[in-house]
């Protein structure tokens, strides 16, 4: 197949673009930049995807059988209206149009299926409004006119090469063998799911006849809590949990930042829980869903050839630390 894929350099999209590569299939990626990683087997058009016109002029001349829109302008968004418009931009008589959403597109809650509703055009966080609206405008060209549209909803994602600072967070001070805070009681449900599952989800989706116009919750079926989360990532690294609970106040107070710095968890791993359940990726796609634990040990080898040659920062750690057990020195019985 011709394959567009809209993104395509980093994490998600780099695994992805080598799958579809040992797949036999013609790939294109379509990103702001003049290059990319992957030599001349994959053609390179240059455009923001969310200007229509800018993504028209780009792939002028191209046909695609399929398409993978893994971006997301985490500096303006990327709206629902931006992601059709760009759907109805690509030229060619298009098999599939695989989007990824998020478990974010829920909104709140846990335990959703792939049929519960999506988060309302006026939910507060605009990441969700925007991966809820952008589902609910490609479900309604699939039912307009049958355009080819797969969805995919999956939790946290991790893996060799992951750009957000999550398991290297843990794993940093874990090397210098620093404690790990936990914010709170440490029992916000987190739901992880591998990256090459991922990745595999989205390949097979490719020629599924089944798969269009529905949309997958791809995860490890078990959500976890903070404590039970960070417990195995300390074992992935071979270290024991020096675990110190900071009560969310004192963050807070001393401006911890659950997104950018200064960060005192890993990053966005410290939300209003999310849940999905999972059976028809396994079903429909045929995904094995990898252990925590097994993903982790891959992902922990990949960390330890890519340590980072400066030391870590750890002041804003410190003070948070000192500050909790201050606080509990003063509170009787803590």
């Amino acid at each position: 197949m011709r394959v567009l894929v809209i993104g395509g350099t980093l994490f998600i999209g780099k695994l992805l673009v080598k799958r579809l590569l040992a797949g036999g299939h013609e790939v294109t990626i379509l990103h702001r930049k003049a290059e990319h990683p992957f030599g001349r087997r994959v053609k390179n058009c240059v455009a923001d995807r969310n200007d229509a016109d800018s993504v028209r002029g780009a792939l002028a001349g191209h046909r695609f059988d399929a398409v993978y829109d893994i971006a997301y302008d985490w500096e303006r968004g990327t709206t629902g209206a931006q992601v059709e418009a760009t759907a109805k931009a690509i030229p060619g008589d298009l098999s599939r149009y695989i989007f990824m959403s998020s478990v974010a597109a829920y909104g709140d809650g846990l335990n959703h299926s792939e049929d519960d509703p999506l988060a309302s055009d006026i939910h507060p966080d605009a990441y969700v409004r925007n991966k809820a609206g952008s589902e609910r405008a490609l479900f309604r060209m699939y039912h307009e006119s049958r355009f080819p549209v797969v969805t995919m909803r999956p939790p946290f994602v991790y893996g060799p090469d992951n750009p957000f600072y999550r398991e290297a967070f843990f794993w940093d001070r874990l090397r210098f063998d620093r404690p790990l805070m936990i914010p709170g009681d440490g029992n916000r449900l987190m739901q992880f799911v591998y990256v090459n599952d991922l990745v595999e989800a989205c390949f097979n989706a490719l020629e599924k006849h089944t798969a269009p116009g529905r949309a997958f919750n791809v995860a490890e079926e078990k959500p976890l809590t903070q404590v039970e989360a960070v417990t195995e990532l300390a074992k992935a690294a071979g270290k024991p949990a020096n675990i110190v609970r900071v009560p969310r106040e004192i963050i807070a107070r001393n401006g911890g930042n659950a997104t950018t710095p200064p960060l005192y968890f890993g990053q966005n791993l410290d939300l209003p829980p999310i849940t999905e359940v999972v059976g028809r990726v396994k079903r429909v796609l045929n995904i094995s869903i990898t252990p925590f634990a097994a993903g982790l040990k891959e992902t922990f080898k990949w960390y330890g050839k890519h340590l980072p040659a400066k030391k870590p920062d750890f002041s804003f750690d410190d003070k948070l630390i000192r500050l909790a057990k201050e606080t509990s020195r003063a509170i009787p019985g803590i």
